[in-house]
C-alpha cells in the first residue's frame, strides 16, 4: 500500500485539498494521513471546514499557532520530523504556499522522501510576498509538480524544472466548488444578514502588504466608506481585526451603517455570498478563482497577483490598496453590471475540468513503483 501523508494548516489549503483527501481516503491501494500543522488555530479559520467539507479528523495536530514566519516555519519543521520518522511515507504532498507548505517540503525533501506539490506553478514575481517565497521554494525541493494552468506549467518549465515532474492537472479549488455547489446554494446566509442578491459587496482583506500597512489599511477602509450605494459585507479574519483596532479604524468601519463586519464565515456561506453579490473586493489568490467561476466581478487589493489568467480574461482588476482606484473600478463595474455579468458568462475557463484531484492521484500512484522512504 502507497502511504502519503497530506500536510496542510490553513483554510484554503482544506478547501483545495477536500477532493483529493476524499478520493484518496477511498483508494484500495492508498493509505493517506492528514497531518495538520495548526497554522490558524480558531475553530472558524479550521475546523468549521472539516465538518463542512466531510473530512476525516487529522492523524495529528502538531498546534504551531501564530508567530512571526521564522517561527512558525521553523515549528512545523521540528514537529513534522517526528511525525514522518515515525509515519514513514512514500510521498509527502503538500498544498498552495503557506508556511505549512514550504515547512512540510522541506522536512520532507531533508528526509529523502518526495514531496508532490498541489497547485505548483503560480507566481506573482513579487518577492516581498511571503506567499511568493515560499512557492518557488517548494517548487525546487519537490519531485511531483501539479498545474493548475498552462500558464503555471510554463511558469515551471522557464525555471528550468524538468518537464517530466510536472503534471497539468487542473485546479482542485474547482473541483470543490463543483462538489461543493449544491451545498453552497442551501446555505441561508443572505436572509441571515438581510441581503438581496446583487445588493451587496463582499470585502475580505487580510495579507500583510494591507492589515499590517496603517497606510493601506486605512486607504481601503475609506473606499468601503466611500462606496455607500450598497452593502459592503466585511468578513474579518482574525488579524484584521487586530490591525483596524491597533491602527483605531475599528470603530470607523463599525459606525458605518452600510458596512456589515461579521465574523470569518464557513466555506459554504462564502460561496453563496460570492455568488450573489455585485463584486468581490478581496486580497485572496483563492477568492479570485472562486468570483472567477462564479461569474463574479473581482477587485483584487494587490499590485500583483498570481492568476494573471483572471485579469487577462477581464473578470478581475488589480487596484492596489489606492482608494481612488477601488472606488472608481466598483463603480464602473456597478455602473455596466448587466453589461460586464454577460461577459463573465461567456469566459472560457483556463482552470481545468473539475477532475484535479483524480488525475493527481492517478499520476501519484503510477510513479508509486519508483517511491521509497529514506531517513537521514
Amino acid at each position: 500500500m502507497l502511504k502519503v501523508a497530506l500536510v496542510l494548516g490553513a483554510r484554503p489549503q482544506i478547501i483545495k485539498s477536500a477532493p483529493f483527501i476524499h478520493l484518496a481516503s477511498e483508494d484500495k491501494q492508498v493509505h493517506l494521513d492528514v497531518i495538520h500543522t495548526g497554522q490558524h488555530y480558531d475553530y472558524e479559520m479550521t475546523k468549521i471546514f472539516f465538518e463542512e467539507l466531510k473530512l476525516p479528523d487529522p492523524l495529528v495536530n502538531l498546534n504551531v499557532g501564530s508567530g512571526t514566519h521564522a517561527q512558525q516555519t521553523a515549528k512545523v519543521m521540528l514537529r513534522l520530523e517526528r511525525i514522518l520518522q515515525k509515519q514513514k511515507p512514500n510521498l509527502v504532498v503538500v498544498p498552495g504556499d503557506t508556511n505549512s507548505t514550504i515547512a512540510g517540503a522541506l522536512t520532507a525533501a531533508k528526509l529523502h522522501i518526495p514531496v508532490a506539490h498541489m497547485e505548483a506553478g503560480a507566481r506573482s514575481y513579487d518577492m516581498k510576498m511571503p506567499e511568493e517565497v515560499n512557492r518557488r521554494l517548494t517548487d525546487h525541493c519537490s519531485t511531483l509538480l501539479f498545474t493548475p494552468t498552462e500558464n503555471c506549467t510554463k511558469n515551471l518549465l522557464k525555471e528550468g524544472i524538468a518537464k517530466n515532474k510536472i503534471h497539468q492537472t487542473g485546479d482542485t479549488m474547482y473541483d470543490a466548488l463543483i462538489q461543493q455547489m449544491p451545498k453552497a446554494e442551501k446555505s441561508p446566509i443572505l436572509e441571515q444578514l438581510g441581503l438581496e442578491p446583487q445588493k451587496y459587496a463582499l470585502l475580505t482583506t487580510h495579507r500583510p502588504e494591507n492589515v499590517d500597512n496603517p497606510e493601506n489599511l486605512r486607504s481601503i477602509v475609506e473606499a468601503i466608506t466611500r462606496l455607500n450605494q450598497l452593502t459592503i459585507v466585511f468578513p474579518a479574519h482574525p488579524r484584521t481585526q487586530k490591525q483596524l483596532r491597533k491602527f483605531r479604524l475599528y470603530s470607523a468601519v463599525q459606525k458605518q451603517r452600510h458596512i456589515k463586519m461579521i465574523k470569518p464565515l464557513g466555506y459554504h456561506e462564502t460561496v453563496k455570498l460570492i455568488k450573489n453579490s455585485a463584486l468581490v473586493l478581496t486580497d485572496s489568490g483563492g477568492m479570485q478563482k472562486e468570483a472567477f467561476w462564479l461569474k463574479t466581478p473581482c477587485i483584487t487589493l494587490r499590485e500583483t497577483t498570481e492568476w494573471p489568467e483572471t485579469v487577462k480574461l477581464g473578470a478581475n482588476c488589480l487596484v492596489g490598496a489606492n482608494t481612488q482606484r477601488i472606488v472608481h473600478r466598483a463603480t464602473e463595474i456597478l455602473d455596466k453590471g448587466e453589461e460586464i455579468g454577460e461577459k463573465l458568462e461567456n469566459l472560457p475557463n483556463p482552470f481545468g475540468d473539475g477532475k484535479a484531484s483524480q488525475k493527481m492521484l492517478d499520476a501519484i500512484k503510477s510513479f508509486a513503483p519508483s517511491l521509497t522512504f529514506t531517513t537521514t
